[in-house]
């Protein structure tokens, strides 16, 4: 990034938007991320903040990170609505989407093309600990950390209740309990492997890889299956630089990628984070997660990013988009 974008940012750094609360409008749900309303027409409001949630909590706020993620979502639903349609109807302000509100399938729907990830449930866990038929696939011997797979494969998990944890399932799972119907299952699984193949196509062009995402489904009024939540953002994916990889797997190394869990590691090393109280995160650390934010959005779209002016705050203009919905 150059030094003149730098300061352009630096000049709109205390614009965050940490949350955005109507008591006017209906259906309030707050998320860890997002704050929601349901309208009596069938809308949904969603409203991305800048709030970083990691350890089942909220750790901090960071400039900028809403409006990267919902213009990276926007980005990516524009690029594939012609496999999936979506749930997206208007964008009334950078932090903002509405949409429709849908049934959401209880199934998260993970497709991965290489063999990483560091969660429980994540396919290098368990093949480091000797699994090799995990999620209804049997992976072979002698693969290493952050190879690709022979092809991309859709590693679901259950979609656990707060508190709880993820439960990584197989399609026979899947149908047994009830969870999505044969023809459910279908759909959602064809459309997954053609939006990530999509992803993988755009990232290219990009000079990324995409490594894994995660997709949301949900069934809208009319009984259509849509996308829901967000795209292709590097919250919900894992995004490696394509010109190191074949150099630093070489040299056993980890990709290089968008570190977007810096905090998340200087927190653990700290303390635990499930119990202890979270220490103050300097303020440097913050600004270099921005920047890793704005630079995730340059590379993965192409487009430079238009940070909030600096007047009038971003919590003022945030609260007269959604005023319009008020009534």
């Amino acid at each position: 990034m150059s030094t003149l974008d730098e300061a352009r940012l630096a000049a709109s750094a205390h614009q965050v938007l940490d949350e955005a609360i109507d008591q006017r409008l209906p259906g309030l749900y707050r998320g860890k991320v997002r704050d929601n309303y349901d309208l009596p027409d069938g809308r949904r409001i969603l409203v991305t903040s800048d709030r970083l949630s990691a350890f089942d909590r909220v750790l901090c706020c960071i400039p900028f990170k809403g409006q990267v993620l919902n213009g990276i979502a926007r980005w990516a639903f524009e690029r594939t609505a012609d496999l999936c349609p979506n749930h997206v109807l208007d964008y009334p302000h950078p932090n903002i989407v509405v949409g429709r509100r849908l049934r959401i399938l209880p199934v998260e729907i993970v497709v991965r093309g290489y063999l990483a990830g560091t969660t429980s449930t994540s396919v290098l866990t368990l093949y480091r600990a000797g699994r090799r038929q995990m999620y209804g696939h049997r992976l072979p011997d002698g693969l290493t950390d952050h190879q690709a797979l022979e092809t991309p494969i859709i590693t679901p998990t259950s979609k656990a209740a707060d508190g709880a944890h993820d439960e990584p399932l197989t399609e026979d799972e899947i149908l047994a309990r009830g969870l999505l119907s044969e023809a459910q299952w279908r759909q959602v699984s064809e459309a997954a492997l053609a939006l990530f193949a999509r992803g993988q196509a755009l990232a290219t062009e990009r000079g990324l890889i995409l490594a894994d995402t995660k997709y949301e489904f949900g069934i809208d009024a009319e009984g259509t299956l849509r996308l829901a939540d967000e795209i292709h953002t590097p919250d919900s994916s894992r995004y490696w630089s394509a010109d190191t990889y074949a150099q630093r797997l070489a040299a056993g190394q980890s990709p290089d990628s968008f570190d977007k869990d810096v905090i998340r590691a200087w927190v653990a090393a700290r303390c635990d984070p499930y119990k202890d109280p979270i220490p103050e995160i300097p303020a440097a650390l913050i600004w270099k997660t921005a920047l890793t934010y704005v630079d995730a959005y340059q590379r993965i779209t192409g487009h430079t990013f238009d940070p909030p002016r600096p007047t009038p705050p971003v919590q003022e203009r945030v609260m007269a988009a959604l005023s319009v919905f008020a009534g």
